[in-house]
């Protein structure tokens, strides 16, 4: 009997998500378009595809500055990545009915300027400028990850679901990038930055320094 009621709450589960996410093509209405929400959706989509292809730019930069070669495996990765999340983002668009514009994000402009200051205020070839490349790039990530995030849930509450899942597709590579880059940075270039600063102290000790 349990078994029985089990299957059938599950046939009830699987009626109710095919009832629910008919039509996942389907092109929002006049009606819908002009609704606020939809609205800010696309106007938020525009936003994180500006954004997107302004990281894409930045990333080769990161990448040659980088001292390790894990790191700089890692921004290729993410360049790659990145690609591939622009395409996504089209075929988003393409879904909804909208032409794939860009809209000026100040957010991510902010945030990859910072990341441009770390190189100049690093050193080259030390551990110390990869530690704060790392903390450069997830603060890029994280900005992805609650972007994503909010546009699939929203994506989902229009009941765009073919949408939603190619966001949500996005979030979980973002959130796995970030996974990475601090399994990196936990790994050995922290502890391998510590070691550059007791090296400028022995050197300050040579020559002197108090």
């Amino acid at each position: 009997m349990n078994n029985n009621s089990e299957a059938k709450r599950q046939t009830l589960e699987t009626n109710g998500n095919s009832e629910n996410k008919e039509n996942p093509n389907q092109k929002p209405s006049e009606t819908e378009r002009d609704g606020p929400l939809f609205k800010f959706f696309t106007d938020a989509l525009k936003d994180v595809l500006y954004a997107e292809k302004h990281i894409l730019e930045a990333l080769p930069k990161m990448q040659k500055a980088a001292t390790t070669h894990e790191l700089q495996e890692a921004f290729e990765d993410h360049y790659l990545l990145t690609q591939k999340h622009i395409s996504r983002l089209e075929r988003v668009f393409k879904l909804i009915g909208e032409e794939p514009e860009e809209k000026k994000c100040e957010a991510i402009i902010g945030i990859v300027k910072e990341g441009e200051s770390v190189i100049e205020n690093t050193e080259e070839g030390s551990m110390t400028r990869d530690a704060a490349l790392i903390i450069a790039a997830q603060k890029v990530e994280h900005y992805e990850i609650a972007t994503y995030g909010g546009l699939a849930a929203l994506a989902e509450t229009l009941e765009l679901y073919e949408a939603s899942d190619l966001l949500h597709t996005t979030l979980q590579e973002e959130e796995e990038t970030d996974e990475d880059l601090t399994d990196i940075a936990e790994s050995f270039i922290n502890f391998a930055a510590k070691d550059d600063e007791e090296e400028d102290d022995n050197k300050d000790d040579a020559l002197g320094f108090w």
